[in-house]
């Protein structure tokens, strides 16, 4: 991908990267509107809960602020292997994000996520576009969600 004309790819890796750890911080501390902040209004996310897609901003920042009151304290985040690709006015991230916690029940939270982020320059603004969320699933006929694999 060719940088934007007026800016230089460093920048570009640099601003996204600003937003991705953005993010964590509003998952650290249960704020939606945080974590949305950075979103297009037609966010498209492949998220892990059903359904198998949602649409819109408002949609992501009810699901998160959903999300976050099934924990009992903070939601550890780790972000890991980060790579950017930035281009003229799209790009897209990925990376292995450990999310740890304990929910209102008492049960231990700990796995790891892949994520997958496309973005899209917007009045010089680079906005979340897409999101996939997923974890992997064993494939011996019990289609169980593999949250025991780590990097």
């Amino acid at each position: 991908m060719k940088a934007a004309q007026g800016t230089d790819r460093t920048t570009d890796e640099a601003e996204i990267r600003a937003i991705i750890e953005d993010y964590g911080e509003g998952l650290r501390n249960k704020d939606a509107d945080r974590c949305v902040s950075h979103y297009a209004d037609d966010v498209v996310q492949f998220d892990l809960a059903p359904p198998l897609e949602n649409r819109g901003k408002e949609t992501a920042r009810q699901n998160l602020a959903e999300w976050f009151k099934t924990f009992d304290g903070p939601i550890g985040v780790e972000i890991t292997g980060l790579k950017i690709l930035a281009g003229t006015d799209a790009a897209f991230a990925y990376c292995m994000n450990h999310i740890s916690g304990t929910s209102k029940q008492g049960q231990k939270n700990d796995h790891w996520v892949r994520v997958t982020i496309g973005f899209q320059r917007t009045e010089g603004k680079w906005l979340v576009d897409h999101e996939h969320v997923s974890v992997p699933f064993y494939m011996d006929g019990s289609f169980r969600a593999a949250l025991d694999l780590t990097p």
